[in-house]
């Protein structure tokens, strides 16, 4: 009996842990099946995709094969989704399909220009040189990227802050002052009473403005998605002072990177055309690519047909028609976004330098209006009094 007394508690211990490791791996497949399900729908960031371009075009320059590097990659890839996406284009491209076809099953996550930019790379036997064309574009891209939006923090910061000081005050603040301004048992300056009014406003329906702004921008969001909505977002943005020129500059400077890198890698141009309006993300680059690939299709050339557009400044058809006629358009045109990118830089800092005392002044004038409505009543007591 004392044998098996002694053998039944590690008996116990051992189905006990068993269950724990058959509970763990159920939950490991359970989130695997997970990321298996999220792999095709998957967006993955400009940044990381640089990186892996980055890797596998030096990987492979350095004699590594395909399918060694994307193993390499595969390992030291820390996005469990992105990890399964490059595992599975590993087991494709081991199983005879080309690189190009196997990544081109996850579009969310490679993009047009990554694909075509693998093809063309299949095509003349120089995928690693290639792809380090395309880190660098993404790298170019991603730089632009963090300027415009580090440029774009401090305004949006600052303006946020100013809305979340105002509702403080209407909704905890200004009450108070209501209440010892009815015992004056006079009529209030206009400004106060307007203050006061909108107060009252807030928190008698501040839940109905919460919910009607999140609808708005839910709303919002639905319009943009759609070509019609996309075409009024654009337009709008164009014709904002400072703001619509930058905008223009950084489609602009897109575009022609764009079409310079795929031009220069063999990409035929009427598909460099569908890729770039694809990848402008601006609906005039869009509208100007179909226009430009109707005019190539029927024999003409890019400079006659951005000439005839409006949205392309003189510079681009200058230079666009010179490399036409020097037979050096990919690099004409990668110039042009080199100089863009160099007067996007300038007109970055000139915003953010503009934008910092502006915005002070700004929030100073919200609330210093604020504060002066409020202390109107006292001062015409005080004046009263003295009076």
């Amino acid at each position: 009996m004392a044998i098996i007394s002694a053998a039944a508690p590690g008996r116990r211990a051992s189905l006990s842990t068993k269950k724990k490791s058959s509970f763990l791996e159920n939950q490991r497949l359970a989130k695997q099946k997970q990321f298996e399900k999220r792999a095709h729908k998957k967006k993955i960031k400009l940044e990381q995709l640089s990186v892996f371009t980055q890797q596998l075009s030096s990987m492979l320059e350095a004699g590594l094969p395909l399918v060694s590097a994307l193993e390499a990659l595969q390992d030291q890839t820390e996005d469990p989704v992105f990890k399964i996406i490059i595992r599975n284009v590993r087991n494709d491209v081991s199983g005879g399909t080309a690189f190009s076809e196997a990544v081109a099953k996850y579009p969310n996550a490679f993009p047009n220009l990554f694909i075509s930019m693998v093809e063309a790379g299949e095509a003349s036997g120089g995928l690693g040189p290639i792809l380090g064309k395309v880190a660098v574009y993404f790298e170019d891209s991603v730089k632009l990227t963090k300027q415009v939006k580090s440029a774009m923090t401090y305004p949006i910061a600052v303006i946020a802050l100013a809305i979340g000081l105002v509702q403080v005050l209407l909704i905890f603040v200004i009450p108070v002052f209501a209440d010892m301004f009815s015992s004056f048992g006079k009529e209030l300056p206009k400004p106060t009473q307007w203050l006061i009014n909108t107060s009252n406003f807030m928190k008698g329906n501040i839940l109905y403005i919460i919910g009607g702004l999140i609808l708005f921008w839910f709303a919002l969001k639905k319009l943009i998605a759609t070509p019609r909505g996309r075409r009024m977002k654009d337009k709008a943005f164009f014709r904002v002072p400072v703001l619509g020129d930058l905008i223009q500059k950084i489609a602009l400077s897109r575009f022609c990177r764009t079409y310079a890198i795929l031009l220069r890698s063999g990409v035929p141009i009427l598909r460099t055309l569908e890729i770039v309006s694809k990848a402008s993300g601006n609906t005039y680059i869009e509208a100007a690519c179909r226009d430009i690939t109707r005019n190539i299709s029927q024999g003409g050339q890019l400079s006659e047909t951005i000439s005839e557009l409006p949205y392309f400044p003189p510079t681009v058809k200058h230079m666009a028609r010179a490399g036409e006629q020097t037979g050096n358009v990919d690099g004409m045109m990668g110039k042009i976004s080199d100089f863009y990118d160099a007067e996007i830089e300038t007109t970055v800092d000139a915003l953010t330098s503009l934008m910092e005392p502006a915005l002070i002044v700004f929030l100073g004038v919200v609330i210093g209006s604020i504060v002066m409505a409020m202390f109107l009543p006292i001062f015409n007591l005080a004046g009263a009094v003295s009076g």
